[in-house]
């Protein structure tokens, strides 16, 4: 099963990246995860707090499984004593200079899928992975219009 949101942002990847990349600041922004710690490396476990509409907030630590500056970041968790498996993806897509799209989304697998992620669920996760995105569209379009400390060359 997979749930997902995708937007349009008039901004760079890399401007996209710079607010993505920052952990620590997501809760000046992100209404999904009002608290995330951690470094983005393949192997670590972050520490967040996720805050899904119309549910009470829950700690997960997921376990960064790939990522690619201006690009991706993957991760991956579990519920219900492993028997579901899940991947949350971000990935931005540079269309043109100061056109992406973002993609934030989850993919879930295992025996009790539907149990764990129940139809009325689901929709209130799309609602928090929608309100995400247009946070994240905001905050860097607000950046990038702002002059942000954007890169202007990546090494």
């Amino acid at each position: 099963m997979k749930i997902e949101h995708r937007i349009g942002i008039s901004t760079t990847s890399d401007a996209i990246w710079e607010v993505l990349s920052d952990l620590d600041h997501w809760g000046d922004w992100c209404p999904l995860y009002p608290r995330a710690a951690g470094t983005i490396r393949i192997g670590e476990t972050l520490d967040i707090d996720e805050k899904v509409p119309g549910l009470k907030v829950r700690s997960i630590r997921p376990v960064v499984l790939d990522w690619a500056p201006y690009d991706h970041i993957h991760w991956r968790s579990s519920m219900m004593r492993g028997w579901v498996k899940a991947v949350r993806y971000f990935e931005i897509e540079e269309l043109a200079p100061g056109s992406c799209i973002f993609s934030n989304g989850e993919v879930f697998s295992g025996l009790l899928t539907r149990y764990a992620v129940p139809r009325h669920i689901r929709f209130k996760i799309r609602e928090g992975f929608t309100a995400m995105g247009e946070a994240l569209k905001a905050e860097a379009e607000k950046r990038w219009q702002a002059g942000g400390s954007v890169p202007t060359s990546r090494p």
